[in-house]
């Protein structure tokens, strides 16, 4: 089958490798045909990704369709399109048994700790695959992604009206905003990228941008009339801008670090026990997040239709991927077909 894999940073290779052997029990065969890429994938590109290891076979954005899959409790059948939560936990750990698979301390990501969906065909346990009878396959592979922020934002358990400022407008800021808007708070973007934050305003409706080059803190004083936003979700996976963050939020605030840096993150500590602030990671999603986002996209109440900038089908994949690490691409999300 067609395979794509990650030899080395800065090096695809393209191939065929063998089909997957016979079904394990709760298991099913799945025909990938649409792969999301996402800041993961880049990073691993780059050499910068952590809890990584080469070679890989990269994808866990993944839109599939059912091939093969026995008796199950889930009602899945054959020819059933799904997107796959990627997240494979161990059930018996501390996090699994409090209910939080998605920071098992045994957790292996699909692309990321163990071979992805960048080829033909994988196996998927049947609890990990999520129907609709009505989206896309392009739809189903961005449910991953969208996954991100609407976990970020339940932690964040936002309340209306209030102003909430989201560093980073690259799809998971974009995902934050997105669920963020469900919960009618006041919403501000702050990106260095002007198409961005351009974006922002004509796909998402954002009232609220500004440049990292402005003087945000000033900026944002003048928006929230001196009293700083009560939330900050930083999604831009940059260490320089994760802990600039802390000075962004209001008293008795939160901070919510969405994106992932392999780098030590330092902060006042006096700053941070004067503003009592309350500091969040999130780590992926849950199958109640994938099953929400399914039916908030089915019902319309969530939209993927501005995402996707980019595609190429796996054969012209490896030559255009670097180009999607450009600056000024205006890629906001690829997506690979095989």
């Amino acid at each position: 089958m067609r395979t794509i894999t990650l030899n080395k940073p800065g090096e695809f290779s393209f191939g065929e490798t063998e089909t997957p052997g016979e079904l394990a029990p709760d298991t099913a065969l799945v025909r990938v045909h649409r792969v999301g890429i996402c800041g993961t994938d880049l990073h691993a590109f780059r050499g910068r990704q952590p809890f990584f290891s080469y070679p890989r076979i990269l994808g866990h954005e993944l839109g599939v369709e059912i091939i093969e899959v026995g008796a199950n409790e889930q009602g899945l059948k054959v020819g059933d399109h799904c997107a796959v939560e990627p997240y494979l936990n161990c059930g018996h750990c501390i996090a699994c048994r409090r209910g939080k698979p998605n920071c098992c301390v045994n957790l292996q990501v699909l692309g990321v700790h163990t071979d992805g969906g960048m080829r033909e065909l994988i196996h998927v346990p049947v609890h990990k695959l999520h129907p609709s009878q009505s989206l896309s396959l392009d739809q189903l592979a961005l449910v991953e992604t969208l996954g991100i922020g609407a976990h970020a934002v339940a932690r964040a358990q936002l309340q209306a009206g209030e102003f909430v400022l989201v560093i980073g407008a690259g799809p998971i800021g974009l995902s934050v905003i997105q669920f963020a808007q469900l919960e009618d708070v006041k919403i501000i973007v702050l990106d260095v990228s002007e198409s961005r934050l351009e974006f922002c305003q004509q796909q998402l409706d954002v009232e609220f941008t500004m440049q990292g080059n402005e003087d945000v803190l000033n900026r944002l004083q003048e928006l929230t009339n001196g009293d700083l936003p009560t939330v900050v979700f930083d999604a831009t996976g940059n260490a320089t801008s994760m802990g600039q963050a802390f000075n962004y939020v209001a008293h008795g605030g939160k901070l919510i670090f969405v994106g992932l840096v392999q780098a030590d993150i330092t902060f006042n500590d006096p700053n941070f026990h004067r503003r009592e602030l309350t500091l969040f990671a999130t780590r992926n999603s849950t199958g109640a997040d994938f099953q929400r986002i399914i039916s908030l996209l089915e019902n319309g109440r969530v939209s993927t239709e501005p995402w996707i900038t980019h595609r190429a089908t796996c054969e012209a994949m490896i030559e255009q991927f670097p180009q999607w690490l450009e600056p000024d691409s205006g890629v906001i999300k690829a997506l690979v077909e095989f």
